[in-house]
């Protein structure tokens, strides 16, 4: 797989509607071409202290957001025909599909690809397999962590790494 879109979701509180920004890397032909981040007024609008303590989002950065549908209708033509690929893809996938639901939109059944899983697999005896671990195994040091932006970028050197093999 030469082609795909990283995806990485921040949340706002328990919720997986609360997504509160997002970031994609698109990558064609095994290369990086294109990246979107954007804050996202979070649905249902609160935060909880542990998740602005991971991703130091606030209630004042978001207060004039737009709300999903509105964000992910810039998205889709970035997307369009790729497959999504996320580290944790059961957390990310399931806040896309709760989004969608919450506005009531037609999911259009994403294929969706694990970076977690696929290093599991193929990249033995490392540590552990968080994000940070597995970018930095792959020759990318991951300096602003649970940033959507910078996480998806370290999504996709993972599946650029494991994709091309």
């Amino acid at each position: 797989m030469e082609s795909f879109a990283a995806i990485d979701f921040e949340t706002a509180n328990e919720f997986p509607t609360s997504v509160c920004s997002v970031g994609i890397v698109i990558v064609r032909d095994g290369e990086i071409c294109d990246s979107f981040y954007s804050l996202i007024k979070p649905e249902p609008d609160y935060y909880r202290q542990i998740n602005m303590g991971i991703h130091g989002i606030t209630p004042e950065d978001t207060v004039n957001a737009a709300v999903f549908p509105d964000v992910w209708m810039q998205v889709e033509p970035l997307i369009e025909g790729l497959p999504l690929i996320a580290h944790n893809k059961g957390f990310d996938e399931a806040c896309l599909k709760a989004c969608f639901k919450a506005y009531m939109l037609d999911y259009p059944d994403y294929e969706f690809y694990c970076t977690l899983q696929g290093a599991r697999a193929i990249f033995k005896g490392l540590p552990n397999y968080k994000l940070t671990t597995v970018a930095e195994y792959c020759g990318y040091y991951l300096d602003n962590h649970h940033n959507a932006l910078a996480d998806a970028e370290a999504c996709a050197r993972i599946a650029i790494r494991l994709y091309s093999r």
